[in-house]
C-alpha cells in the first residue's frame, strides 16, 4: 500500500494528547492532522514491511542458502 492510499478518505478520530504538548504544537503552528497522518503512514509502512519480512523469512533464508551453496545463474556469464 502506497502513501496516497493511506491518506485517501478522511475520518474523524478522537485522541488524547498531553495538554502541554498540544499547547506547544499550537504555538508553533504545527498542523496536527497533517503531522499525525504523515507519521502514522510512515509507522504503518514500517510495520507492514516488518510483517512482510517475517511472513517471508523462511523463503528468503532458503533462497539465500541455495545461492550460497549453488551460486546464481549468471555467475558463469559475468566478466567482472
Amino acid at each position: 500500500m502506497g502513501g496516497r492510499e493511506l491518506l485517501a478518505g478522511k475520518r474523524p478520530a478522537n485522541l488524547t494528547i498531553s495538554a502541554k504538548l498540544l499547547d506547544k504544537a499550537r504555538r508553533l503552528k504545527i498542523n496536527l492532522s497533517r503531522t499525525l497522518e504523515e507519521r502514522l503512514a510512515q509507522l504503518v509502512r514500517e510495520a507492514e514491511a516488518e510483517e512482510w519480512l517475517a511472513e517471508n523469512r523462511k523463503a528468503i533464508d532458503a533462497y539465500n542458502a541455495r545461492v550460497q551453496r549453488d551460486g546464481v545463474w549468471s555467475d558463469k556469464l559475468r566478466g567482472f
